[in-house]
């Protein structure tokens, strides 16, 4: 007598972000698509169906256990699943795997890395940094990560951090520029230019043309060089001169 094969209910997903809410006594799952619940969340992704791998409440995903059309009533007041789904998507906690999580960290401590190496100088070299002597100097620190904030954002902290906890001699590398435009140009937008200075070293209103030099923070190059653009109509430039290292 064969014997009869009984489906399974296990869901074998990948690429799968689960989102856990618990309410009412009982824990509710929905498995989305990894980077697209964030994106929901800021308003990018507005279209439920690229956002769910399966247009379904759970109690438990990995499972595949359905949650219940009387819980869920009892528990959101509804049994509509785009409003539940809605619901644990907006005040859910996004769950995350040991071994992602360790992926993550490492990706991201390895970003954080890289942009210090951009931003900072060896101060008896005025030479960048390998990454890899940033990531040990971080380990020395101590410095710890916040996996809710992007690298971005964590970056000035990290410096300080390097500067005060760990043995690298470390400085913030600066640019050194030259801004001209006309006179008419330059009053109007001297304030805004000076803005982005760090330190303004020279500043010379002449019979023509204002020239002004002063240090910069890379990131700001590329501001300033589209104020001009936008306001100066072709004869407004920056020019770089030099990059230094300075304390601060």
């Amino acid at each position: 007598m064969s014997k009869i094969q009984q489906p399974s209910n296990q869901i074998k997903l990948t690429n799968v972000s689960i989102v856990r809410l618990k309410k009412g006594g009982k824990r509710f799952e929905v498995a989305c698509y990894k980077n697209k619940v964030q994106e929901w969340r800021n308003g990018v992704e507005t279209n439920l169906d690229d956002v769910l791998q399966i247009s379904n409440v759970f109690v438990n995903v990995s499972k595949g256990e359905v949650a219940k059309h009387g819980d869920l009533k009892k528990a959101f007041g509804t049994a509509e699943i785009p409003e539940i789904v809605a619901e644990i998507l907006k005040k859910g906690e996004v769950q995350v795997g040991e071994k992602e999580r360790e992926h993550d960290q490492s990706a991201l401590r390895k970003e954080i890395a890289t942009m210090v190496a951009e931003k900072c100088v060896d101060p008896s070299t005025q030479r960048p940094y390998p990454v890899g002597m940033i990531e040990k100097a971080m380990t020395e620190a101590g410095y710890s990560l916040k996996p809710n904030k992007n690298a971005k954002s964590q970056v000035s902290e990290c410096i300080k951090a390097l500067q005060t906890d760990s043995t690298l001699p470390i400085q913030r590398a600066r640019m050194r520029v030259r801004v001209t435009m006309p006179n008419v140009d330059g009053k109007r937008l001297r304030e805004k230019v000076l803005d982005g200075a760090e330190k303004v070293e020279e500043d010379e209103m002449g019979q023509n043309e204002w020239e002004v030099v002063m240090l910069i923070d890379p990131s700001q190059f590329r501001i300033i060089n589209d104020l001009l653009q936008k306001e100066c109509k072709g004869k407004g430039r920056i020019e770089t001169m030099t990059f230094t290292a300075t304390a601060s």
